[in-house]
Formats: structure tokens, sequence, C-alpha cells
């Protein structure tokens, strides 16, 4: 449903309140719109996204379209570059203001493990400062970092859980050589932090207050037999349901974990059982928001519904893993779920934005009391 049906739906109940309880009219309003998007905004160099936005280039244009259509209350960004300025960040909600989009007076951008210098070897190829020796790999500090975009007010600091070493993850499982030692190093893994971008606790106020688990994991690709990425993808997805357990300090509830996590729970690569366990977790409650062009552009030979895919990938026959459900939003259990959707139309300007904007498709449910 979109902002425009949700006005008019809540217009006419309205109208209709002389003949329904004032409860069930109250349960109607007041909706919020919780949302995950890589919008491509991720460049090869430094200060080089903020130059695109200024030149309002087409691919931030076609970003900001989607985003405008998405109208979200809580918008986490996935893929964008981070500045210690916030020069971006705010460059981008400006832009969205100025084109009729949403106003985001609250926003949040931290420093993501991405890019972060170690001096260390961490990919084992006898090599350092490369991107992938940064803390997670990019090519630049700040390089393809997190940042919240919202009009639903702050009710206390960030819970940055981005500082957290691998090892001390309980339970944490880490590569090693065929030998058993640490790979790439001991020294690596004494260094080495879990997160590949961030893991963010931001607690919201206003009318129902709730905390949005914020992350974007590693893809489990793009290493050797040792499987470094596949088990740090894992142990990041993990790292949630640790959270949950209350090992890292209370947990305010209600909460939504959105983010993008980098691997689908049937098809593709890596791990699944660890985002099966997420979806499954009784804490958690998976809407499965879908869409009409996830639909369209089936893969052949997957096992998953298409429908659910929230990125288009080129297929197996091409190079590509193909089309898979790699974004969540997973509201906790206690709270109501309205409805929830993939932006991925089968055709039409909005097609054509969102598939010049990104390979990923932003993924939004909406919450009620």
């Amino acid at each position: 449903m979109t902002r425009r049906a949700r006005r008019i739906a809540a217009t006419l109940w309205l109208l209709l309140a002389l003949c329904l309880p004032a409860a069930h009219v109250a349960a109607q309003e007041g909706l919020v719109r919780i949302a995950t998007y890589d919008a491509g905004l991720s460049r090869r160099g430094p200060g080089l996204l903020l130059r695109d936005i200024l030149r309002q280039e087409a691919q931030v244009m076609a970003a900001a379209q989607v985003i405008r259509a998405a109208d979200a209350d809580i918008l986490l960004l996935t893929g964008i570059d981070w500045d210690a300025g916030g020069a971006a960040l705010g460059a981008l909600a400006q832009l969205l203001a100025e084109e009729g989009g949403p106003a985001y007076p609250v926003r949040v951008a931290r420093q993501p493990n991405s890019g972060m210098e170690t001096g260390l070897d961490l990919d084992g190829n006898g090599r350092t400062h490369e991107a992938r020796d940064a803390m997670g790999y990019g090519r630049f500090t700040g390089h393809g970092g997190l940042a919240v975009l919202a009009r639903v007010p702050l009710a206390g600091p960030v819970r940055d859980l981005s500082d957290l070493l691998w090892r001390d993850l309980p339970g944490a499982v880490l590569p090693q050589r065929p030998d058993a030692t640490p790979f790439p190093s001991e020294a690596a893994q004494a260094q080495q932090r879990l997160s590949s971008t961030g893991h963010w606790i931001v607690p919201f106020g206003g009318a129902r207050p709730l905390s949005l688990l914020a992350f974007a994991a590693t893809p489990p690709l793009f290493d050797g037999p040792e499987d470094a990425n596949g088990l740090r993808n894992a142990d990041e997805l993990r790292l949630w349901q640790a959270v949950l357990d209350g090992a890292y300090g209370a947990l305010p509830s209600p909460a939504v974990l959105a983010g993008k996590a980098n691997i689908d729970p049937t098809d593709g690569d890596g791990r699944h059982e660890a985002i099966a366990a997420l979806l499954t977790d009784p804490r958690l409650s998976d809407p499965r928001p879908a869409s009409p062009g996830g639909a369209a552009s089936a893969d052949a030979g997957h096992a998953g519904d298409p429908a659910l895919d929230t990125a288009d990938w080129d297929p197996a026959a091409e190079g590509g893993p193909g089309n898979l459900r790699v974004a969540y939003v997973l509201p906790s259990a206690d709270l109501r779920v309205v409805d929830a959707g993939v932006l991925w139309p089968e055709a039409g300007p909005l097609a054509e934005a969102a598939a010049e904007a990104s390979a990923h498709r932003l993924v939004w449910v909406d919450l009620a009391p």
C-alpha cells in the first residue's frame, strides 16, 4: 500500500468514526514505515559521492526517485559512502526535500569498518594496504558505509557494536589454514573486527519507541577454501541473536532488524543456515515482502520464491548469481505488521529508476501499534 493510499484509508476511517468504536479507528492511525535500501551511493574515491549529489548525477536522481516513492519514516541506507562531516548525507537529505520528497531532520552516520586501514594482511595474499586489508572491504575510509534518515526523533545515543572483535563473539567460528592454524594469521585475528561495515542499535522515541538494529554484512564470496567471508557473514548475522539474548546489554523492545545480510535463504552461495536461523527466530517476524518485478524476473534453477528477491543480478548463464533475497526488514514479534513489500514494479518510470539506481531494491514494512 502506498503512502497516498494509506492517507486515503485514514480519511475513510475518520468518516466512519461515528459507526466504529473509537479504539478501532485509532488502531488504523500512526503507521510507521521502516525501509532499507542499497541505493548504489558509493563511489571509487572520497568526495566523489558529494560531487555527484551536488551535480544531480543521473544515478543519484534515480535513487532519490525511489526513496521519494517509498516515503519511509525510518530509512536505513547501505552502501553509502561516509565522510567525517556528514556532507554527502546532508546533501542527499537536502536534495530529497528540494525534489518534493520526505524531509529527514534526523540523520545518523558513523564511521564504518569498511575502508578502515589496518596495516595488516587480512586476505592472506602476502600484501598489505589493499582494499581487502581494511577492517571491512573498502578502497578508502568510509567506503560503502551505513546511514539512517528519519523523521522520528532519536531517544538516546546509538549503541555501536562495530568494534567487537570477531573472536570475541560467543561461539565464533574463525577461518583456519589446512594445518589448523589461524587464517590469515594469529596477529590478524587478534585485531579483526566482526563487522565488515557496522552493527548499530539506534533507539527511536516518539509515540511508540522502537530500536532499529542496523547492519550490512560481507558477501560470503571472494575468498578461498578457508571460507573467511562465508564464516564472517554467518557470524555477522549470528551477532544479532546474541544481542536478542541480552549478551550486549538490555535491548529495548520492540525492535526492527534491518539491513543487507548479503545472503539468500535458499539460493546462491553462503551458509544458508545463518539467515534461516534469523528468519525462524520466534522473537522476530518475517513479513516476506514481495514485488511483481521480482516475480516476473524469476531465475531458472532457483528454489526460492522470486517475488521475495531484493537484488537484480545477472543469471548464472551470464556469470552472476541470479536474483536473490539479500535485504531484510524483520520486526520483533511484539510489533504488528500491516503491510510490506519490495519496491520493484514490473514496468514503468519507477521500475526504470530502480534499475538505473542500483542492482538492489528497496524493502519496506509498515508497522502499527
